[in-house]
């Protein structure tokens, strides 16, 4: 017991002592706090990024969705392709937008592009209201490792507290550089324990080999969709696919993480090395199937894991292990806060209570927006219980509208801030009328596939239809879309019919800080 408890101690220690060290590398200004000045590197950007789109979703729900429904969690190693594939093809775009425009947020750029307020304001709802639950998964899990793993003595109200208090302290300290590096130690931490917790829990039925020889004998419907309930066909996998991979990669945390990277050169692995560390996938497998022999009737899915550990492992692995799984709840947790925060501070306070805030002032908003929305994660975590895949993916549902007036703003000259604002509002109320409402998604599809779906129609449509847009604003991010070509792709340029205008860099427009 004493063992567990100070690795438990250690998880707690070692963020703080990060943040710390951050610290004294930090400068009071908005855009070290929140982007680390544009400057951030590799190793940094890499698990950074994977430590924060792996989450408690992946480490506790995969394996509670291969226990339950059978292989439909298999697409996990598809989405981290097309998550990957969105952080280069995407991702680099957005980042050179960032860096040529000074932008902090997705509201900066939407707005920007839409050159509209109601849109401007609509997206920073949507990333608010949809990241605060998915925040809340990651406390609600992470809690309940600890809990576990501390054999009780940390109950699982006073876990969340210690993670909202730690996460706070060092975010606070360091912002965005704090989390970084301590993204570096918990990611590492996050695969080995997939991984090594499947592989060990399998030997408790013979390994790997016996383990599905055994499934096929005495469970053969969790082998094949649409598994052992009978709902988890191709649809599904088409619409975790799609939903967890964009809505991820929409959420504002990862917004930051495109707007940091130093080098644009940068997003060019990232698509090979987030398809690499899918394989830690292998280990839910594992677990998850393991669980349907070892301990068929376990009440709340969640918890197979943990209580397989609790029952199977030598206490100190198993303890290790779990600190392993709160470390993907909490490298989550903090970027969605400090992200949250950066959009309170940037999209509400510095846009609309006080625009001729100090850097300091925008930084101590930007510290509080993160005691706050810390709180209200909390408080949901003790008051609303749900599975954790189930509140995952529809807080994803709702994020992933993002996607279509952001490949708007980055490709498409003819996109028009009203086709994105009714596309936007009418594919976030397809998503809430079918996951909370009357209506339930046809086809075996998920909710925020058909949100995307008509999101897309009334985008594209209503764009054709409504074609006149604010000229300057157009031709400056088709200028900057030209600049990137020439910089990244110059094999596209033949295909621009207009002569390029003058380098933009010749004018001068005022960082979102100073306006």
């Amino acid at each position: 017991m004493t063992g567990s408890l100070l690795i438990i101690a250690a998880f707690m220690i070692i963020p703080l002592l990060v943040g710390v060290l951050s610290a004294r590398q930090s400068q009071e200004t908005s855009e070290d706090f929140f982007v680390q000045g544009r400057a951030m590197g590799s190793i940094a950007v890499f698990f950074t990024v994977a430590a924060t789109w792996w989450s408690a979703f992946a480490f506790l729900g995969s394996n509670a969705t291969f226990y339950t429904n059978g292989p439909v969690f298999l697409t996990a190693l598809a989405w981290n392709l097309l998550f990957g594939f969105m952080y280069y093809w995407i991702g680099k775009r957005v980042w050179f937008l960032g860096k040529r425009f000074n932008y902090l947020t997705p509201s900066d750029l939407i707005g920007d592009f839409y050159n509209s307020e109601a849109l401007r304001i609509t997206v920073a709802a949507i990333t608010l209201v949809f990241t605060v639950p998915y925040l809340q998964i990651q406390l609600t899990g992470g809690a309940y490792l600890i809990e576990v793993a501390s054999g009780g003595l940390i109950p699982f109200w006073l876990a969340a507290l210690l993670f909202y208090f730690i996460i706070i302290i060092y975010v606070w300290i360091g912002g965005i550089r704090a989390i970084a590096w301590t993204d570096v130690i918990y990611g590492a931490l996050l695969f080995f324990g997939m991984m090594y917790a499947g592989y060990y829990i399998s030997t408790q039925v013979g390994g790997p080999s016996a383990l599905f020889s055994q499934l096929q004998q005495t469970s053969p419907e969790h082998l094949t969709m649409p598994g052992p309930n009978g709902t988890m066909g191709y649809p599904m996998w088409f619409s975790l696919f799609a939903i967890t991979a964009i809505g991820a990669f929409m959420g504002p945390q990862i917004w930051l993480r495109m707007y940091s990277v130093k080098h644009g050169k940068l997003f060019n692995l990232m698509p090979f090395l987030l398809g690499l560390a899918a394989f830690a996938y292998v280990g839910s497998v594992l677990s998850g199937y393991s669980g349907v022999l070892l301990e068929p009737n376990v009440e709340n899915p969640d918890q197979i894991l943990p209580i397989m550990l609790m029952e199977y492992a030598p206490y100190l692995l198993a303890s290790l292990i779990m600190a392993a799984g709160a470390s993907a709840a909490m490298s989550t947790a903090n970027s969605q806060i400090h992200a949250v925060s950066t959009v309170v501070t940037m999209d509400i306070y510095k846009r609309y209570v006080n625009r001729d805030a100090s850097q300091a002032r925008i930084v101590y908003i930007g510290r509080l927006s993160l005691v706050g929305f810390s709180l209200v994660a909390y408080i949901m975590a003790l008051t609303v219980p749900g599975v954790l895949v189930t509140i995952g993916i529809a807080a994803l549902a709702g994020t992933a509208q993002l996607v279509i007036p952001t490949l708007g703003a980055i490709t498409w000259k003819k996109a028009h801030p009203t086709a994105a604002l009714v596309g936007l509002w009418a594919g976030v109320g397809c998503v809430l009328l079918m996951t909370f409402g009357p209506l339930s998604a046809p086809l075996g599809f998920h909710a925020g596939i058909w949100g995307l779906l008509l999101n897309i129609a009334l985008f594209v449509g209503l764009s054709h239809a409504l074609h006149r847009r604010d000229t300057a604003v157009v031709e400056r991010f088709t200028q900057a879309r030209y600049d990137y070509d020439a910089e990244y792709h110059p094999e596209r340029l033949p295909s621009y019919t207009q002569e390029p205008k003058p380098p933009y860099a010749q004018e001068t427009k005022p960082s979102i800080a100073d306006r």
